[in-house]
């Protein structure tokens, strides 16, 4: 059943996300037709594209471009995820081997001419954080190894599918150009690798954070169009000049030239921030009454923080590492780090990880052995974890200095 949407939506955002797409209903051609999420998906003919139907430009200037709570969450994120120290191991017996030189290591500290290794894995992480779509394109040379990655902006990716609703196609268009990716529909296997979000409501594209904080993005977007528009009117008055009456003895009210006359003097000489600070010399009649911060501004204040909170929360960033008020969940800033960490930023760089030894290693040859990973013990983050995890494994009297040894990655010794 239909939502009912308001015919005059005040935030820009949430009627994007929540306003369905108004199509006609043809049963030739779709077996689902758009819901109330906004997304479309067509079976029932083949080679029909299916397109994410969510605005990427939408969230990238309502998000990332003009939210700051979005844009460090998305920016932070990305950079930590970029910042690991990627590595190629081979399994030999059981026991992991690290491999200092690969093609597979240099494709992955050097993608391609124009990038480098950490920019290439920060515009992939980017991508999913914006879209919850990632797509990298393996151009591969004579003998079908990849010679070079790139990141393909999700907004110009759209899926073929057949007729029984798997993947045939992914197509990249640029203006009135299109190139159509094949994907093979026994292995699955494509030059462009997919990674995506989890989405309950559609079959092919990923559901983005954005739109889960798409509510608390536009109230903290039109608190801080409100704030600019006070500052751009002079903030708020601290105080009102009043007429004395007749009774006080005042002149009751102000003529038409005397009260263009003191505006005009008011907003020479005493507004902006140059003026700050100037004494208000009064005239008789007149009085000045001091104005205090209302309990709706305070509210107000308090609705931009919570806003922010629930932004950073949707990206999975501890509201508190963000300097946002009114949060403490962690008692400091090295728990609060180390939770980043180990609920949002390791399990989206496992995600990764099982893509490219899923897609990349298998297009090399002698590869049955080779595996992708990083080195986590090269992030400070996490050695708070590996100090604990080595006092405990160290102060376990039933483990042999062999096991021990096995247990922390070193060889037994000889």
């Amino acid at each position: 059943m239909a939502r009912k949407i308001s015919k005059k939506p005040a935030l820009n955002l949430t009627n994007m996300f929540f306003k369905s797409p108004k199509e006609k209903k043809s049963k030739k051609i779709y077996s689902e037709i758009a819901n109330d999420s906004g997304f479309r998906t067509l079976y029932s003919e083949p080679a029909k594209p299916v397109w994410m139907m969510r605005s990427y430009t939408k969230f990238s200037d309502e998000a990332y471009t003009k939210n700051v709570i979005a844009h460090k969450c998305i920016s932070m994120a990305s950079r930590l995820m970029a910042s690991v120290d990627w590595k190629l191991y081979e399994l030999v017996d059981g026991q992991k081997n690290f491999i200092s030189k690969h093609p597979i290591t240099e494709l992955l500290n050097y993608p391609n001419p124009l990038t480098n290794g950490s920019s290439f894995f920060e515009a992939v992480s980017s991508y999913k954080l914006i879209s919850g779509n990632a797509f990298v394109l393996a151009v591969t040379g004579m003998d079908g190894t990849p010679k070079e990655l790139y990141t393909l902006r999700p907004d110009r990716i759209s899926i073929t599918t057949d007729k029984d609703g798997f993947v045939s196609n992914y197509c990249y268009s640029v203006g009135d150009k299109e190139i159509k990716y094949p994907v093979d529909k026994i292995t699955g296997r494509s030059t462009v690798l997919h990674v995506k979000n989890f989405n309950p409501l559609n079959d092919h594209f990923g559901l983005s954070p954005i739109e889960a904080a798409a509510y608390s993005i536009d109230q903290h977007n039109q608190a801080s169009k409100w704030n600019q528009s006070v500052l751009q009117n002079g903030a708020k008055p601290s105080g009102a000049l009043i007429v004395r009456s007749e009774k006080d003895g005042g002149q009751g009210e102000l003529t038409q030239e005397q009260f263009a006359r003191i505006k005009s003097q008011i907003e020479e000489q005493f507004s902006g921030y140059n003026n700050a600070g100037k004494p208000l010399l009064l005239e008789g009649g007149l009085d000045w009454k001091e104005m205090s911060l209302s309990h709706k501004d305070m509210d107000f204040l308090e609705c931009k923080n919570m806003a922010a909170r629930e932004i950073a929360l949707a990206f999975g960033i501890p509201p508190q590492i963000l300097g946002i008020p009114g949060d403490n969940t962690y008692s400091n800033l090295v728990e609060a780090r180390l939770a980043l960490w180990e609920d949002t930023i390791l399990p989206q760089l496992d995600d990764v990880c099982d893509a490219l030894n899923r897609w990349l290693v298998p297009m090399f040859k002698k590869s049955e052995n080779l595996y992708i990973g990083y080195d986590k013990d090269s992030i400070s983050a996490l050695l708070p974890r590996t100090e604990s995890l080595w006092n405990r494994i160290s102060n376990a009297s039933f483990l042999s200095e062999d096991e021990k040894r096995e247990l922390v990655g070193i060889k037994a010794a000889n």
